[in-house]
């Protein structure tokens, strides 16, 4: 049984990996999963607070995953049309044009949002950028926290 729940908890961490970059997939909730895969081992346990701590960095990278690129819109000058049209391009764009569209779905829905409220092209393009520049930094905490997931398995496995 060990060695299904440590095939399982591997498995887990390359899809989560892959869910990093792919929105249909959630990276950090299944490498989380692994972890507890592990847990459930006869040989290898965490402790609670362990385990909920990282529930918790979970929990809070995957909120972030959606607000970060709505920040930077703001933080690039836009207004609420923008941050809406951000959060309703990167909703759109998962299912229209997967998996790209969670790309391009929040620079493309900032940009129209500026362009409905008045604002000029280059305004509207700079919010854009906030959008994606929001949009790369939530994959990168979820990579960071994939990475550290990573480097507990095998820490567990190892000692």
């Amino acid at each position: 049984m060990d060695v299904f729940l440590i095939v399982l908890g591997i498995i887990l961490l390359i899809v989560g990996l892959i869910g990093c970059f792919l929105p249909v997939v959630p990276g950090p909730p299944l490498a989380y999963l692994a972890l507890v895969a592990l847990d459930f081992t006869g040989n290898i346990y965490f402790t609670w607070g362990q385990l909920l701590f990282w529930l918790l960095l979970v929990v809070i990278v995957q909120v972030a995953d959606y607000v970060v690129p709505t920040l930077g819109v703001k933080k690039f000058g836009g207004s609420k049309y923008g941050s809406w049209g951000c959060l309703l391009g990167t909703l759109i764009g998962i299912f229209v044009f997967p998996p790209w569209g969670i790309i391009v779905g929040p620079f493309i829905g900032a940009f129209l949002g500026e362009v409905i409220s008045g604002k000029q092209a280059q305004q509207a393009l700079k919010a854009g950028m906030g959008a994606f520049l929001g949009f790369l930094f939530g994959t990168i905490f979820k990579i960071m926290l994939w990475g550290w997931f990573v480097f507990c398995f095998v820490r567990a496995l190892i000692s």
